[in-house]
């Protein structure tokens, strides 16, 4: 279930594209602090139905240091540095940088206890890889250039940054997923400010522009953080890491699906290519599923005894 609840992150992910695009020129940061700031409302509707006599308000944000440094440096860092690769690359090859990220999760869960790597870990990861970069290249020609070496540079940190919040955040599988809703909040405010100092303000205009927003807020940038939060601590991380190079596959066809992209040949081999490699990174799912299948037909059998 927490793998599964972690998959829906990946497709909610999927509408960032086509949602970002219907939202108007609203500049980046400020884009981030509107989003998050429904973001956290997200949250505070979970906190509020949750049932009485769980975890209280108090335990649930007082955590130590290192929990509120992982969430409010991975949630805002991630962005920030992402919005600065943009400015300093092209969106091509910056976007495929920083789409390393699902591949490092599937290396660095090696280090996690409990965790091991296996090779179709990394040739799943790779596959994905391969696909996500044939989307990407689809969308606009790459062409890596040593003048754009900071872009590239801060979309590699980019990755980082995101592989390593969410391989930490495993470490911290204590800790509720509502924590969530205290790092959407910071994050708003760190956007805010940086708004502030480097952007002029430009709001939506007319109701489409405006429900784009609404909708980023409540899905892609909010209920999305925390069902991945509850899905790598408690799922499949690297079942989720290959996984994740569906989120550009499924972006590009709801481009199509909405008229704002054209389908070509190489959607239908990256979708082969991401296909083949989650299939292959689940594999260990698979098997146990084929286990608990034959145990069950075997219970089923007349005389079977289970003592």
């Amino acid at each position: 279930m927490a793998t599964l609840l972690g998959f829906s992150a990946i497709l909610m992910w999927s509408l960032l594209a086509l949602l970002t695009a219907r939202s108007g020129a609203v500049p980046p940061f400020q884009m981030n602090a509107m989003t998050f700031a429904l973001g956290t409302l997200v949250g505070v509707t979970w906190l509020a139905a949750r049932p009485k006599g769980g975890v209280t308000l108090r335990e649930t944000f007082r955590q130590p240091a290192p929990v509120w440094a992982l969430g409010i440096v991975g949630l805002f860092g991630y962005h920030a540095l992402y919005f600065a690769a943009l400015r300093h690359a092209p969106a091509a090859e910056a976007s495929l940088v920083a789409y390393l990220w699902p591949l490092l999760i599937v290396l660095g869960s090696a280090m996690l206890p409990g965790e091991r790597l296996r090779w179709f870990h990394f040739a799943g990861a790779l596959l994905g890889l391969a696909g996500a970069a044939m989307i990407i290249a689809g969308r606009a020609s790459l062409d890596f250039s040593a003048n754009h070496a900071l872009g590239y540079g801060l979309a590699a940190l980019c990755a980082l940054f995101w592989s390593g919040y969410s391989l930490l955040s495993r470490r911290f599988g204590s800790v509720p997923s509502e924590i969530v809703t205290g790092f959407c909040a910071a994050t708003a405010v760190l956007s805010l400010l940086a708004h502030g100092l480097f952007e002029a303000t430009v709001w939506p205009s007319g109701t489409g522009e405006w429900s784009s927003v609404v909708l980023l807020g409540l899905l892609p940038v909010g209920a999305a953080f925390y069902v991945w939060d509850h899905g790598v601590k408690h799922g499949d991380i690297q079942l989720l890491g290959a996984a994740s190079y569906a989120a550009p596959l499924m972006s590009t066809l709801v481009l199509v699906l909405a008229g704002e992209a054209e389908t070509n040949v190489s959607i239908f081999l990256a979708a082969g290519l991401i296909t083949a490699g989650a299939a292959l990174a689940a594999l260990p799912l698979f098997a146990r599923l084929l286990v608990a299948r034959r145990a069950a037909h075997a219970a089923r059998k007349p005389g079977f005894r289970t003592d």
